[in-house]
Order: structure tokens, then C-alpha cells, then sequence
């Protein structure tokens, strides 16, 4: 369900559930695969330890290329930050056919976005790869810095499709000692930083990813929490354990109902395209409203 401002390619890609997979276990890989992820993320960074990196990067580039044909869900790779001095060798290893894109943590803001697309531009070429193929998932939240540079994501680079946020790592940068409160909520730093983040999205006009919800024996818990990213505009989440995959998919999916008065209002203005306003069933819908109905439509295709 990407939002308007979208180019076509973006607009075409389907990021409703992604999922992590450290780059350093096949078994996981393997696993993951077949779980109907939209798309799996390879984790260069917080799931492999310092001194594994450089052999998770053989390993990875090679899963790239065996994956580099059909197949019904998109390769992405979390890099290492910039500040960590290793992009470039991930980037290095992984811009290849077969990568769909990368996610990017601790971004600072727009100008991350540039650096690393400047940095992805000869790979692409001397790969072979269509200018521009590999996109980037932004993690926007995740340093201090982060939280004042929102809007510089507008206008969207061309490879920039969504952007998430994350918990952990700020909460650990402001020195926070929780960041949920007893009924499970976030607290309010948390809350501001998740808002933000939809709206930078919006701002931006790529899709807005929720991030992880950590217990994945709570299916329960889960759906519901996804249900309110929706409701609140989220196009889609990230997930840590395949088994959260089938509930992230079922709740972000619109219902039958849903659909049915989507194609009634979108009918309705085609019908009478002079109008600004029109009334179904004692309701006034609007063009925020049409707006509303196409993106629902246009998130099953």
C-alpha cells in the first residue's frame, strides 16, 4: 500500500512483512524461505559478531547469487553504519545480481541516503545491474541526530522506498532504562520517534515499515499491535522470527468489507468526475477518502 509520490518501481514493491535472517546461518536462511515473507533481510550487523563479518560477506555473496532468479520474495541486506567504517566492504560484496536492496541503520538523515546510493552507483555498473535497481530501506531513528533531520528525507532519493524506525539502539544513545511502559505501550520518547517516523514517511512519499514487536511467542499481542500500525498508516512491518510472519501478513491485509467500499468510492468518483464530494449510504467521502480507497485497493494488486 505505498503512499502517493511513489515511483512505479517503488510502488510495485511489496514490503508488507520483511523479515531478518542473520547472514551467518543456513539453517535460518533455509528456513526462512519458505515462510512468505515479502522479503527476507540478510543482517551484516547486529546479528553477526565483529570478528565473523568478513565471512558472513562470502557466504552472503554467494546466497545472492543462487537467489539471483525466480523466486517469490525480495533480497535485502542491513549493511553496517557508516560510522563503523565497513559499508563499503558490505556493499562490495553484496551489490551483485540477485540483491534487491539494503536496509541502512543508524541513518543521520537524507545526506546517509546519498552517501551510501554514490557508493552503490560503480558496484550497479561493473555488477551489470540496471542504474538504480538496488533500493534502500532507511532504519531513521536510531541516533540523536536522527530525531532532528526527519524531514531531509524529501524529496526521496530514487532508491529510497521506505523508512522504519528502531527502539533499542535510541534507547541506548538517550540512556533510557525501559522503553515500554507497564501495559506494554511505548513510553512517550518512543511514541514521538515512531510518529515521526510515519510521518517523515508521508513527508517523503515512501512506505512507513513499524518495527519489530520482540516477543515472538505472543502471536496474539502481535496481530493486534499490527492492526494499530495500520490503523494508524503503517504500510507494513518488520519481523525477527519467521512465526510472526503469517500474523504480520493477516493483519495488515484489508478485509472483504474494506475492499468492497473501496471500489464503491473509487467507482463513484469515476462516475462523476466534476465532483469533489460524494454520499454512500449517508456518508460524505472526499478526495482524502479516494485517496484512502486506492491505496487499499492498490495493496492487493
Amino acid at each position: 500500500m505505498p503512499p502517493p509520490g511513489a515511483d512505479d518501481e517503488s510502488a510495485g514493491m511489496r514490503l508488507t512483512s520483511l523479515l531478518f535472517v542473520p547472514a551467518d546461518s543456513e539453517k535460518k536462511f533455509e528456513k526462512a524461505k519458505g515462510v512468505s515473507a515479502d522479503g527476507l533481510i540478510l543482517d551484516l550487523e547486529d546479528s553477526v559478531a565483529p570478528p565473523n563479518k568478513a565471512a558472513a560477506r562470502q557466504t552472503l555473496s554467494s546466497w545472492i547469487d543462487a537467489a539471483n532468479g525466480k523466486r517469490d520474495w525480495t533480497f535485502w541486506v542491513r549493511v553496517n553504519p557508516l560510522d563503523t567504517g565497513i559499508t563499503a566492504d558490505d556493499l562490495k560484496a553484496v551489490v551483485r545480481p540477485g540483491l534487491d536492496g539494503i536496509v541502512l541503520p543508524k541513518s543521520n538523515g537524507g545526506q546517509d541516503v546519498e552517501t551510501v546510493a554514490a557508493m552503490i552507483n560503480p558496484l550497479e555498473a561493473t555488477a551489470g545491474m540496471p542504474n538504480g535497481h538496488v533500493k534502500i530501506i532507511v532504519v531513521a531513528t536510531e541516533t540523536a541526530a536522527a530525531m532532528f533531520n526527519l524531514g531531509s528525507y524529501a524529496p526521496a532519493h530514487p532508491r529510497l522506498v521506505a523508512l522504519t524506525w528502531g527502539a533499542e539502539d535510541l534507547g541506548a544513545v538517550i540512556g533510557a532504562t525501559a522503553n515500554k511502559e507497564a501495559d506494554g505501550s511505548w513510553t512517550q520518547p518512543y511514541q514521538l520517534a515512531r510518529s515521526l517516523c510515519l510521518f517523515a514517511a508521508a513527508n517523503a512519499g515512501v512506505q512507513a515499515l513499524d518495527t519489530l514487536y520482540a516477543d515472538f511467542r505472543d502471536p496474539d499481542g502481535l496481530e493486534a499491535s499490527c492492526q494499530v500500525s495500520r490503523r494508524d498508516g503503517f504500510t507494513g512491518r518488520l519481523a525477527i522470527h519467521p512465526e510472526q510472519v503469517a500474523g504480520i501478513r493477516r493483519a495488515f491485509a484489508p478485509s472483504e468489507a474494506d475492499l468492497a467500499l473501496a471500489r464503491r468510492i473509487v467507482t463513484a468518483f469515476d462516475e462523476n468526475p466534476g465532483l469533489g464530494t460524494i454520499g454512500l449510504d449517508g456518508k460524505m467521502y472526499d478526495i482524502p477518502h479516494l485517496k484512502q480507497a486506492r491505496r487499499t485497493l492498490a495493496s492487493v494488486g
